[in-house]
């Protein structure tokens, strides 16, 4: 039985698996995208998630933490100067997985992991949906007015009525 065993082997042995997941958050933090598998893709984003957490917390025992899994010094202290910044406000969900397609190769699903961009971008967007939505449901009102006008309502369906309205209206002009 499998219970309690977390985690994709990945076709590696243990410390192939580490070395590699070493390098690649090392260079998700130097370049802030990587192109990868969707398995390793997602047994990634753990691991990275854990290093931005690290960096928030800030103090010099987080740091040795940090410095003992990424392999570049200067990637850490990149790390710690200002994607601490960019994710001060956020709790959790630093990485965005999105799905590629297959690699030509052997087929294998691609997927690429950015670290997402600063919060006030995202907030501007909400902004701009919302006032998109509102002009939506404007012109939605105007199609119902509309498409009533053509139809009629139910009391135009009423001959007599619909006679003595025409007679109101030719009245009117």
């Amino acid at each position: 039985m499998r219970h309690r065993k977390t985690g994709r082997k990945l076709g590696r042995n243990s410390s192939h698996r580490n070395a590699m997941f070493r390098n690649m958050v090392t260079s998700l933090f130097k370049y802030e995208q990587l192109e990868t598998t969707d398995s390793k893709a997602k047994e990634l984003r753990p691991i990275a998630e854990k290093m931005i957490t690290l960096s928030k917390r800030g103090d010099l025992h987080a740091r040795r933490q940090a410095l003992s899994y990424i392999k570049d010094g200067d990637v850490t202290h990149r790390l710690f100067e200002d994607l601490k910044d960019r994710y001060s406000d956020r709790q959790g969900g630093y990485l965005r997985i999105v799905k590629k397609g297959s690699r030509r190769g052997d087929g294998a699903p691609v997927s690429v992991v950015q670290l997402l961009p600063a919060e006030q971008e995202k907030k501007t967007k909400k902004k701009v949906k919302g006032a998109k939505s509102a002009i939506r449901t404007e012109s939605k009102k105007k199609e119902v007015k509309k498409t009533s006008e053509k139809k009629g309502s139910v009391e135009d369906k009423d001959p007599e009525k619909r006679a003595s309205a025409k007679d109101s209206e030719s009245g009117e002009e």
